[in-house]
Order: C-alpha cells, then sequence, then structure tokens
C-alpha cells in the first residue's frame, strides 16, 4: 500500500529547457532528494568505491553504465530512506530503466506522482544553449552541437514520454517565460 507521505516525480525535458534548475528549486523548497545518476556515479569514481573502480573505464570509454548498475544504484538509495521523497532528474532515460524503476517504486510502496514535461519550442532550446554557452565555458554549447543534442533527445525520449503518458502520469509544462513563472506551472503540475 503506497505511503501518503512519499513523493516520486521524474522530470522530463529537453536540454536547454531548465530541469536542472527548476528540479533543484523543486528539491529545495520541498524537502525533496533530487536524485541524478550521472552525479552518483561521478561521485564513485572521485571517491574510488569499488562500484566507481567497475565503471570508471565504462563512463571513461563514453558508453553508458549498464541498467542493472543503475538500478542497483537508485535501489541502494531509496531503500535508506524512510520516506521516499525523490526528485530524478535524467534518469530513467530508457522505458526499460522506467519499467525496473516501476517495480523498484512498487516494492518501497512509493508511486510517482507526477512527471513534469518541460517544454520550450526548438529555436528558444538552440538560443538559450548558445547563450549559456557565451558565459558558462562549455566547448558543448554550440548550435550545431545543440540541434544534434536536440535530436537525439527526441529519439531516445520520445519513447519515455508516451510510456508515461499511456499511465496518465505526464503532466505538460509551459517551459517559456521567467523562471518564476515557469516553477509556477511546474508546482501546479506537480499538485
Amino acid at each position: 500500500m503506497p505511503n501518503p507521505s512519499h513523493q516520486v516525480i521524474i522530470f522530463l525535458g529537453p536540454p536547454g529547457a531548465g530541469k536542472g534548475t527548476q528540479a533543484e528549486r523543486l528539491a529545495s523548497d520541498h524537502s525533496l532528494l533530487k536524485i541524478s545518476t550521472g552525479d552518483i556515479l561521478r561521485d564513485h569514481v572521485t571517491r574510488g568505491t569499488e562500484l566507481g573502480l567497475q565503471i570508471r573505464p565504462i563512463l571513461d570509454a563514453g558508453q553508458l553504465v549498464p541498467d542493472d548498475v543503475l538500478i542497483a544504484l537508485i535501489r541502494d538509495r531509496l531503500a535508506s530512506m524512510e520516506k521516499v521523497r525523490v526528485i530524478f532528474d535524467g534518469f530513467p532515460r530508457t522505458t526499460a530503466q522506467a519499467r525496473e524503476l516501476d517495480v523498484l517504486l512498487e516494492e518501497l510502496g512509493a508511486p510517482i506522482n507526477a512527471v513534469p514535461l518541460l517544454e520550450v519550442p526548438d529555436e528558444q532550446l538552440i538560443a538559450r544553449i548558445v547563450e549559456r554557452g557565451k558565459t558558462s565555458g562549455r566547448s558543448d554549447d554550440t548550435e550545431a552541437v545543440a540541434r544534434e543534442r536536440q535530436q537525439v533527445y527526441r529519439e531516445q525520449t520520445q519513447p519515455l514520454i508516451d510510456y508515461y503518458s499511456a499511465r496518465g502520469q505526464v503532466r505538460p509544462v509551459d517551459g517559456v517565460g521567467s523562471m518564476d513563472a515557469v516553477y509556477g506551472r511546474i508546482l501546479d503540475a506537480v499538485k
């Protein structure tokens, strides 16, 4: 039986939509733990844990860490929580990962509350990323790379959007406007 004090939110949206910034704010304002598998993996590598030693060559080669390893990381993080109050940012990335996450959340009695999907027109996303590149110093924040990332996002994430939409969990959020306006729409979507 689900525990009403659990809260599970899965953030979706294309690169440049502001997911990370908005997820951080939501987590901070509502006592939620923001879980980014990339952050967890990098932490294990930095600390030189057994897992970190195992995955370092995979990450160094630019390959994807196997699903079973990612699910084990998520399981470990969630199992230690008395109340599962999390925002997933960048996970799941595939429907196979989504199904595995569903099984884990069911075991913990922590259903998904909402899947906000930040929507921003492509040309605005490209402009945001290029502008960010001018101030961030990120070499991958160019128009050509941004367009490629948008295409990859659509190809990889659309099946995930379809998966959660079929379950009635996707909440489209207009990602255009001030950060505060978008945040207000996100709050409405996750209620």
